[in-house]
């Protein structure tokens, strides 16, 4: 299950970081205490068990629907199976609906960092954030079915 001792103090730093009330500053901080202990620090993810961002979330941002949708994985979780990279995943993304705007915008902008795109698309902001937040509270499986109508579309794949 861990990889290395290294691996361990990584986990336990990023445990205590979290729980300690500390600020973290920026996306890459955030990202590394909320994110990587599942997705890697690089984003390369498990296959079969968590999904990779790396290049996947900075395709997804490249349309209005793809960023809502980033947006609400975040702040609402995702749960049920789903297919990236031609393997099937069965898990649970748990929200963090409790992070500020500014934060989950960081933490977006430092995923779509991590291989951009192609075609870049503008960076998250904490009023773009706010607005989806606004539009009201989704259980992790709307987000599950609103992954399902994008995939459809082709907007994830």
């Amino acid at each position: 299950m861990f990889r290395s001792i290294k691996h361990i103090r990584f986990l336990l730093l990023a445990a205590l970081t979290a729980s300690s009330g500390t600020a973290l500053a920026g996306g890459p901080q955030t990202f590394a205490s909320r994110c990587s202990m599942c997705h890697q620090p690089s984003g390369a993810g498990l296959p079969g068990q968590f999904p990779r961002l790396s290049g996947r979330v900075s395709e997804i941002a490249g349309s209005p629907e793809g960023r809502r949708y980033l947006t609400m994985v975040l702040l609402y979780g995702l749960y049920g199976p789903i297919t990236v990279d031609d393997k099937k995943i069965t898990g649970l993304m748990p929200g963090m609906g409790t992070m500020s705007d500014q934060d989950v915008a960081d933490v977006l902008n430092h995923a779509v960092s991590l291989k951009k795109a192609a075609k870049p698309s503008p960076p998250f902001t904490a009023a773009e954030i706010a607005k989806i937040r606004a539009g009201g509270k989704l259980t992790a499986a709307q987000v599950a079915t609103e992954r399902g109508r994008l995939a459809a579309k082709g907007l994830i794949h």
